[in-house]
C-alpha cells in the first residue's frame, strides 16, 4: 500500500520536471574568442571590438544564440552587425543601458554559421563581449587568407553609407555606419581576403578636415586611434600582404567654414612618404598601395594625384629592393550617402573599380606574377 501511494505521487511530479527542463545550452567565454581587427581582452577578461569591422565567428546548433554585449558608455549607443550562413542580414543598435543579451535567430534548427561584425569606428567606443551561449556552439577560426590592412579616413569607416533606418540628417552621427559594405571590406569579400580596417572618420595625412590636429600618422600606432590613448598596438598581430592607404581628402578639405591655411602640397608629400616609412617598418613584406579619392574632382584631383606619384617616387627610391609602390586614382563620383559621403550602393561601386587592382597585387604578393 506504502509503496502504491509513492508511485501514485512521485512519478506525475517526476514527468512533470522533466517535461519542464530546457534544452542544454553551451558557452563560450569572450576570451576564447578568435578575433580579428583591433581587439583586446580587457580587465574582466571581456573582449573589446574597437576598429570598424573588426569581427569573429562561431557556429551553433538550433534555431537562436544569445549574444551578451555591453558598451561602458550608459548615456550612448553603437552598432554590431552580423552575418548569418555566409549571408549579410542587418545591424543591431547596442545601447548603453542594455540588460539583457542579443538573441539572433535562425530560420530552422540546423547547425549555422554567424560573423559578428563592429559596425561602426574606434571613437565610437569599443563593443564589449562578455560570452555567447547557444546549444553547440564552437569557435570559429579566422580563415587562413591573405589578409588586406585598408587605411582611411570616413569613407574607408563606411560611415555616413547607411540611411536605410534612420534619414541623413537626423540621429547621431554612428547611426549611419556600415562597416561591413565598405569598399573595403567588399574588396576583400570577392578576392577572398581578410581585412582589417584602420581607419578614422576626418583624419588626413597631416591634418584633419577642419583643424591642424590629429593626424593618421599621429594616432597610427594607438590602439584605439585616440591621440592621447597610451595603449600601443602590437604590430606583430598581423602582417598583411598589402597595406591600402587611402588619405587626402581631409588634407585638401576647406574646412567647412574653419579658418586654416591653403592645401600644402610640399608638407603633404614630405608627412606621407614618412608615414610610409612607419608602415613598412612595421610591415617590412607587405605591398604599399596608394589611392586617391573618389570625392576629389577638378584641379584638386590633379594634384592629389601628382602628390601621391610623388610619394610614390620618394619611397621606391628610399627602398630600391622593395617591390615598388602601387597607385590606383579612383574615377570622380557623386556621392548618395550622407553628409557627401557614398552610400551602400556607392561603396559597392567603389569595390568593383578597385577589384582588378587589387587582384593583381595579390598575385603578386603570392605568386610573384
Amino acid at each position: 500500500m506504502k509503496n502504491r501511494i509513492f508511485f501514485t505521487f512521485v512519478l506525475p511530479i517526476f514527468c512533470v520536471l522533466q517535461s519542464n527542463a530546457k534544452p542544454k545550452v553551451d558557452t563560450i567565454f569572450a576570451a576564447s574568442l578568435q578575433p580579428i581587427g583591433r581587439t583586446l581582452i580587457n580587465s574582466q577578461h571581456n573582449l573589446a571590438l574597437i576598429t570598424s569591422g573588426a569581427h569573429f565567428g562561431f557556429s551553433f546548433k538550433g534555431n537562436e544564440c544569445a549574444v551578451y554585449v555591453s558598451i561602458a558608455d550608459a548615456g550612448s549607443h553603437n552598432y554590431l552587425q552580423y552575418e548569418l550562413d555566409g549571408i549579410y542580414q542587418k545591424r543591431i543598435r547596442i545601447d548603453g543601458n542594455l540588460k539583457e543579451p542579443i538573441v539572433i535567430k535562425a530560420n530552422n534548427a540546423g547547425t549555422h554559421r554567424i560573423w559578428i561584425y563592429k559596425a561602426t569606428e574606434a571613437t565610437t567606443g569599443a563593443l564589449i563581449f562578455s560570452k555567447i551561449a547557444a546549444k553547440g556552439i564552437k569557435n570559429l577560426a579566422i580563415p587562413k587568407l591573405p589578409l588586406i590592412e585598408f587605411i582611411g579616413n570616413s569613407i574607408t569607416c563606411g560611415a555616413a553609407a547607411d540611411d536605410s533606418e534612420i534619414p541623413c540628417g537626423t540621429g547621431d552621427y554612428q547611426d549611419h555606419h556600415n562597416a561591413y559594405m565598405a569598399y573595403g571590406p567588399g574588396v576583400a569579400r570577392a578576392l577572398n581576403a581578410n581585412f582589417i580596417l584602420s581607419s578614422v572618420s576626418g583624419i588626413g595625412v597631416y591634418r584633419t578636415w577642419n583643424k591642424d590636429s590629429p593626424s593618421m600618422p599621429l594616432v597610427y600606432e594607438n590602439t584605439n586611434f585616440q591621440e592621447k590613448d597610451s595603449l600601443k598596438w602590437n604590430f606583430k598581430t598581423y602582417q598583411p600582404k598589402i597595406v591600402s592607404i587611402a588619405l587626402g581628402t581631409n588634407d585638401m578639405s576647406n574646412g567647412d567654414g574653419t579658418a586654416r591655411a591653403p592645401f600644402d602640397t610640399v608638407r603633404f608629400v614630405n608627412d606621407y612618404v614618412k608615414f610610409v616609412q612607419l608602415i613598412k617598418s612595421k610591415y617590412p613584406k607587405a605591398q604599399i598601395a596608394l589611392l586617391s579619392s573618389p570625392m576629389i574632382k577638378g584641379n584638386s584631383r590633379e594634384i592629389l594625384q601628382r602628390c601621391l606619384s610623388r610619394v610614390k617616387t620618394a619611397v621606391d627610391a628610399s627602398y630600391p629592393a622593395d617591390k615598388p609602390v602601387a597607385t590606383f586614382f579612383f574615377e570622380p563620383m557623386e556621392p548618395h550617402g550622407c553628409t557627401g559621403h557614398p552610400n551602400v550602393a556607392d561603396h559597392q561601386i567603389l569595390a568593383n573599380e578597385l577589384k582588378p587592382f587589387f587582384e593583381g597585387l595579390l598575385k603578386q604578393q603570392l605568386f610573384g606574377k
